[in-house]
């Protein structure tokens, strides 16, 4: 007990104080005397850690605000006497004072409180005393100065007489003398549970569960505890929870994100709990301006002292948000509404140190968060804290009056002699951070009425200057923050003791205390793995960074596949690696990732999970039941059981079987492989021994539990001459009246074979049985109708045969006859375009693995080979007959399985049938009507029109002419064409002569109608027609005599991609001309048109839209003119592109890689290329168009597309997509991995060469190849040089260096004139001389021949060398220099450039590197 009583063991989180003089009365008995020190201090710290006092401390004056001369003073009483506070305040204007209680205005009406105020004196009196008036009390005194406040507390005690009385209060609560006690087990039931939550900040939320008690006992009532995230809730502002009448509800109020979390509801009774959970999610509310972050949460105070706190939070999620620049604290006095900003700046960091509080205040807090959008709404409030010393009460003292009166007083309140106080001891760092320290030290032992105080000074590690700290405030509790030091230093601190006598000595030093650096935020989590959970949530595991940082927790976000929508999953930070992510949408596939946090914001987010399908998670089936004997002879038994009631998510596949003797506890197992059938033969049995069975089923996930046994079956034969059971008795089209029944026949047909099934059906729960059929029925199914609305039924089948009726089926599962909500049934028509006849049905639920199971007659329909197709989109399913016949009639039904029973069915009469096969031969063999049969006219040049006209035709009609029942073709020169306004359909034969005699006939198709029309054209008729037809003809030649077109001008593209303008001439002569104009300005082609065969043909080279105008022929002579002419745009021209891209498609070889000095270039050679053509490429999905970064174009041989300066986001797979009226040719390239780092160093390697082709030394001009010169004069070469940097230039002669003196200058001005003179030449000055121009990016060497001759000779005739110029390679490695600067993007090159351009030097081409010539 000692022990207990130390001092410093009271409880600092609770910052509250006790006033001077704390009096208490106690019940004086023998009993409590030797218990009487131990309750004097058990009181002392009870009272000051349950209630805040209110010891003054006066602040500096306010002037002529609100100022407390006497403060509340706090007191203990017992219940049911009267109290009352005092406090003197002056403040000019007189104060108005307000009281609170526990924050909250008193309600002053109530008659409870009786208030009074003399002038600057002011009262609270309770007249009556309960234990609800225990609380803190605050006055509120405030004018148009500024506000002040006082706290206290009220302490009501009840008198404990048992605690004077109890026999076993000296012994330890453990002693074994106690009796043990026997709890009465409650098993608790919960009815209706809550689910997860998801609601945003500011709304409310309702959790609540109903339970049932078993048994429910008035005095034994189980206690409901909730929790969130395993932390205990109790009814606060925030939380409100009512439990009664076997419902608890928990209600939140006002969500703010820190209450996001697991809540668990925990029913506790003295035999054990029963619990529940589910995850309540929280989003960010509305901002107060678009895109700024979300509110902080967490808020804790740590370290309140006299005049400081340390304010600690946790960040907000910023998935869609803009990155949080820093966060502003606030404050607010208890009993005001004024918030205070305690920051100028925001802070970066998740804690900050709030000082300049005033003692004895109390305070609310919190933080807002800040990004480059705006400020964030303000966190939740924390809870008030005092501004007080929390050691303060440790030197309280309890001293006994007599009597049952004792008082509480201060150590140094006692008298004592007039000495300084001792050294302080002990002092060390209790916590430390980037600016800040937190020391903490043992007080000396003092007994003086003076007060002490303490200095506390600090020194840099290495320095041996120490530095007061507390310069003008006197610390007064063994406990102060020191504020401003620098990141990453090491001090050493101590301190002193001081009082009105004098000073201590220092404290001990501390060792070096070293402020933390800033590490910044943690690395990013490790792998995520995603695991399958429910249907609307999945559970989310990852690997914890491997620098956590000060890790706080993490945030998960979540995306949909193929979006980049992410959102956030949680909205308060989690400690733990994993996450259980609800509100899942059932099919859909998501991606997750991670980010972790610390105070200093968030890491970079983990890699992205694997693609997951929200599904539920597998488990093992449930158990088999209702196991039934189905046949015996004596050594063996046929089984039947009823599959499990739930299959776990995945389908059953096998099934085991085990056995035992009736009355033993051993199980055997039948066999050693699975079955898959729920009919099994157990063979090897005794004769007329008794058995038990069990049987499990499996899945994928594993071995499901075993089935209740069976009943007692005895292995003796069966002889009746009846039946024995029906069995796997099923229902489907449940209705509110009816249902049909389904079931296999009897394993045991007895002595003859079966004829018929009766069905009986009882209401649950009743033995009195019904049978639905009056005459037995064939079939294996039976529709059973007079059932009662909402009322439940058993159903069971006997089977019959020439004995009579067998034995019963075991009875089935319950059946309730009520209708499923939104029940569709089957419909059937006759499909109007195409004449089938069609069943559909539209289920009204799908669940994962539902199928559409279609029967004939209650029978699979398996058999597809006569035209019937089972076609099935989403929750609808048809039953189409292509080809039905009279035989089709019956009784159709639909089931879907993995459902609640949704079925239905459709019965066609034979009746029925017949109308609707007539139908449907009306629907596919319609007639078109016609307005006119086939006819015909005669046209200019004897030509022959056929017509007729339809009713109605639409676009898609298709004809056909006949002559003699063979097909005319519509090809030039014959046309042939519709009119669909008109319903005109025609024929014109170019040549109409004797061979055409006989029978025309026209074939119209429009959807699924059709019509047919001839024309007799033979004897009188058909020669009158010939007759009329030549003389057209004739009379034609006669008026159009002269040159012209047989066939006018049209434009062909060849299977070369070649694209020609061709037209035929006829009638012509020798003199006849023939011209080609384009937009009236004539062309001259290369070949002239060929007269003698009548056919001209125009190439137009590169076809593209700057070809495109009107072109035109001219054919001429004396005889007259003729013309005619195309206009090569509009559909014309896309007619031909669409035609190239065709060819050039089919064409296309796969993409190759060709590396310039500018990117990597993507190639795709093809007949040919025009940027008319259709051609897309793709990177991965994203569509790439022409820009600075790609550049898009070709040649007319090849399509390319640059890839400017790639990058490693531009890895990946490109496509190029070539795209026709008809068809699309894609062609792809992986530009990833290996090919990608070889052809980016293929770039570099061009790029790094034209570099140095730019900048290497170069002679620009000014040299000749050939000097000749006469003797004695002066020879001077000079030249202009250039390169970056400046090149070197030396001087050859023959091959050596040519060393300057007085008859060879060499100069080099401004580093771009290089010259060299030979003064006074003479005949061995001749030679070969080369100038060498040279940097580190290479250079060239140029020859000059000089050739001397003396006076008077003739001239020579010197010839220049083969080679006058050689290129000299680069120093490798080609050093590119980096730009300060980023540089101004060149303009992109034009989309199409049938040549490539001169000034791109080195653009996919290597630069020369010949070796120097000597």
């Amino acid at each position: 007990m000692s022990v207990w009583l130390k001092r410093g063991n009271y409880n600092h989180e609770h910052h509250h104080k006790q006033s001077k003089y704390v009096v208490k009365e106690y019940s004086s008995s023998e009993a409590m005397e030797e218990r009487y020190e131990h309750k004097t201090q058990a009181r002392i710290q009870q009272v000051v850690s349950t209630k805040m006092g209110g010891k003054y401390v006066r602040e500096e004056p306010m002037i002529r605000g609100p100022q407390f001369l006497v403060r509340l003073r706090s007191h203990t009483v017992f219940e049911n006497t009267p109290i009352k506070f005092f406090c003197t305040i002056e403040g000019f204007p007189m104060p108005i004072v307000k009281w609170y209680k526990d924050g909250v205005i008193l309600d002053i009406s109530s008659g409870r409180y009786l208030v009074q105020a003399n002038g600057g004196i002011h009262s609270l009196e309770i007249p009556r005393c309960s234990t609800d008036d225990t609380a803190q009390y605050t006055a509120v005194a405030g004018n148009i100065h500024g506000q002040a406040s006082s706290q206290a507390s009220i302490v009501v005690k009840r008198y404990k007489q048992e605690e004077e009385t109890c026999p076993y209060a000296w012994l330890p609560f453990t002693a074994a003398m106690l009796p043990q006690i026997h709890y009465t087990k409650i098993n608790i039931t919960f009815v209706e549970s809550f689910g997860p939550v998801f609601a945003s900040e500011g709304e409310s939320a309702t959790l609540s569960a109903t339970m049932t008690l078993e048994p429910n006992l008035a005095n034994l009532q189980p206690e409901a505890q909730w929790y969130r995230d395993d932390t205990r809730l109790f009814d606060s502002k925030w939380v409100k929870i009512e439990t009664g009448r076997g419902v608890t509800t928990l209600i939140l109020p006002n969500l703010f994100k820190d209450d996001e979390g697991l809540y668990k509801l925990r029913m506790v009774t003295k035999g054990g709990t029963a619990e529940h959970s589910a995850f309540v999610s929280v989003t960010d509310g509305p901002p107060p301006v678009p895109r700024a972050p979300g509110a902080p949460m967490d808020l804790k105070i740590h370290d309140a002292n006299r005049d400081y706190v340390i304010v600690s939070w946790k960040p907000p999620n910023t998935t869609t948000e803009g990155p949080i620049l820093g966060y502003f604290v606030d404050k607010c006095e208890v009993g005001t509404e004024n918030w205070t900003q305690c920051n100028d700046h925001p802070i970066k960091i998740c804690k900050y140190p709030v000082s300049g509080l005033f003692e004895g205040h109390s305070y609310y807090f919190r933080v807002r968060a800040v990004n480059s959008h705006g400020i964030s709404k303000a966190s939740r409030m924390s809870d008030p804290i005092a501004a007080l010393d929390p050691t303060e009460f440790e030197r309280l003292h309890a001293k006994k009056l007599g009597g049952k009166l004792d008082v509480v007083s201060y150590h140094d309140e006692v008298e004592a002699d007039g000495k300084p106080p001792g050294a302080p001891s002990g002092i060390y760092a209790s916590e430390t951070d980037r600016t800040y320290v937190v020391l903490s030290w043992k007080a000396p032992a003092y007994s003086s009425k003076a007060p002490m105080w303490y200095y506390l000074e600090k020194s840099m590690v290495g320095s041996d200057a120490w530095q007061r700290v507390n310069t003008q405030v006197p610390i007064r509790s063994p406990r102060y923050a020191v504020f401003d030091l620098a990141e990453g230093k090491q001090y050493k601190f101590r301190t002193l003791s001081a009082n009105i006598y004098g000073t201590s000595e220092p404290s001990e030093p501390t060792g070096a205390i070293q402020t933390q650096e800033l590490k910044g935020v943690p690395s990013a989590p490790g792998q995520v793995i995603s695991t399958r959970e429910s249907d609307t949530s999945v559970l989310i595991q990852w690997a914890p960074p491997k620098e956590p940082n000060n890790l706080i927790g993490y945030y998960i976000d979540q995306c949909v596949k193929g979006s980049k929508d992410w959102t956030s999953a949680n909205h308060k930070p989690r400690k733990d690696t994993k996450f259980v992510v609800s509100g899942l949408t059932k099919g859909e596939t998501y991606m997750f990732r991670v980010q972790a946090i610390n105070e200093l914001g968030l890491s970079d987010e983990s890699q992205e999970s694997a693609p997951l399908t929200v599904k539920a998670a597998l488990t093992q089936p449930s158990a088999p039941y209702d196991v039934a004997m189905l046949n015996c002879d004596g050594h063996s038994m046929v089984l039947n059981w009823k599959k499990p009631l739930h299959s776990g998510g995945t389908k059953i596949k096998d099934y085991y079987v085990d056995k035992r003797r009736s009355g033993t506890t051993l199980w055997r197992e039948i066999h050693i492989p699975p079955i898959t059938e729920r009919v099994y033969k157990v063979e090897g049995l005794t004769e007329g021994a008794v058995y038990q069975f069990h049987v499990y089923a499996a899945n994928l996930a594993g071995l499901g539990p075993a089935s209740k046994h069976s009943a007692d079956f005895t292995c003796d034969a069966w002889t009746m001459p009846e039946p024995g059971p029906a069995y796997d008795l099923t229902f489907c089209e449940v209705r509110d009246n009816s249902l049909v029944a389904e079931w296999q026949k009897p394993v045991y047909a007895g002595s003859g074979p079966i004829s018929g099934y009766y069905v009986e059906y009882a209401k649950k729960g009743t033995s009195d049985w019904t049978t639905a059929n009056e005459k037995a029925v064939s079939h294996r199914f039976l529709k059973i109708t007079g059932l009662e609305t909402g009322t439940t039924y058993v159903f069971r089948v006997r089977a019959v045969n020439a004995a009579g009726v067998g034995m019963a089926s075991m009875a089935s599962d319950p059946v309730t006859a009520n209708t499923m909500a939104g029940s569709q049934e089957v419909s059937c028509v006759v499909d109007e375009k195409s004449g089938d006849i069609v069943l559909s049905f539209e289920s009204c639920e799908m669940n994962e693995g539902s199928q559409f199971i279609w029967k004939k007659d209650y029978k699979e329909i398996t058999d597809f080979s006569k035209g019937v197709v089972i076609k099935t989109e989403g929750s609808n399913s048809k039953l189409i007959f292509k080809n039905a016949d009279k035989e089709d009639f019956g009784a159709f039904s639909v089931s879907v399985t993995n459902t609640y029973g949704v079925s239905s069915s459709y019965t066609i009469s034979s009746e029925e049938m017949t109308k609707m096969l007539a139908l449907s031969y009306d629907i596919r063999h319609p007639i078109i009507p016609l307005k006119s049969e086939l006819a015909y006219k005669i046209l200019e040049r004897g030509r022959m029109r056929f017509w007729l006209q339809a009713e109605e035709i639409s676009s898609n009609v298709t004809y056909k002419f006949f002559a003699n029942n063979k097909e005319m073709s519509g090809a030039n020169p014959n046309t042939m064409g519709h009119n669909v306004p008109t319903g005109i359909i025609e024929f014109i034969l170019d040549h109409f002569t004797e061979e055409n005699e006989g029978t025309f006939t026209c074939q119209i198709t429009d959807g699924g109608g059709k019509a047919q029309s001839s024309l007799v054209l033979i004897g009188a008729a058909f020669k009158a027609a010939l007759a009329e037809a030549d003389y057209q003809r004739r009379e034609y030649i006669r008026v159009k005599e002269g040159p012209h077109f047989s066939e006018f001008l049209s434009l062909q593209v060849g299977d070369d991609c070649s694209v020609t303008l061709v037209c035929k001439v006829a009638n012509l002569k020798k003199e006849s001309e023939f011209h080609w104009y384009k937009e009236e300005t004539e062309i001259i082609p290369d070949v002239k048109p060929d007269l003698g065969s009548g056919v001209c043909k125009l190439p137009i080279k590169l076809f593209s839209r700057k070809t495109v105008g009107v072109y035109k022929a001219t054919i001429s002579d004396d005889r007259g003119k003729d013309m005619s002419q195309i206009d090569v745009s509009g559909k014309v021209f896309d007619d031909a592109i669409n035609k190239l891209s065709q060819l050039a498609g089919a064409s296309a070889a796969q993409l190759v890689i060709h590396c310039t000095a500018t990117g990597i270039q993507l190639q795709c050679h093809m007949k040919y290329y025009t940027s008319e053509m259709n051609i897309t490429w793709f990177h991965g999905e994203t569509k790439l168009s022409h820009s600075d970064k790609i550049v898009i174009g070709g040649t007319p041989a090849m399509a390319s597309m640059e890839v400017i300066e790639p990058m490693d986001k531009d890895k990946g797979m490109y496509s190029i997509v070539i795209t026709d009226s008809e068809n699309s040719h894609k062609r792809t390239l992986d530009l990833s991995g290996d090919v990608y780092e070889k052809a980016f160093a293929e770039f570099q390697k061009l790029k790094a060469e034209a570099y140095a082709e730019k900048n290497r030394g170069k002679v620009v001009g000014g040299l000749p190849d050939v000097v000749t010169i006469m003797e004695k004069k002066t020879l001077s070469l000079t030249c202009t040089v250039c390169g970056d940097p400046k090149p070197q230039v030396s001087w050859l002669k023959n091959g050596a260096d040519v060393e300057p003196d007085d008859q060879y200058v060499v100069s080099l001005d401004q580093g771009r004139f290089a010259c060299l003179t030979i003064k006074g030449v003479s005949m061995e000055d001749s030679g070969r001389y080369t100038m060498i121009v040279q940097n580190k990016y290479g250079g060239e060497s140029v020859d000059i021949v000089v050739s001397v001759y003396r006076h008077g000779e003739k001239i020579p005739d010197a010839k220049p060398t083969l080679t006058p110029k050689t290129l000299i390679p680069p120093k490798l490695p080609i050093e590119i220099p980096q730009p300060k600067t980023q540089a101004a993007p060149s303009p992109a090159p034009s989309a199409y450039s049938p040549a490539p351009p001169k000034a791109a030097a080195g653009r996919g081409v290597k630069s020369p590197t010949p070796t120097r010539r000597k």
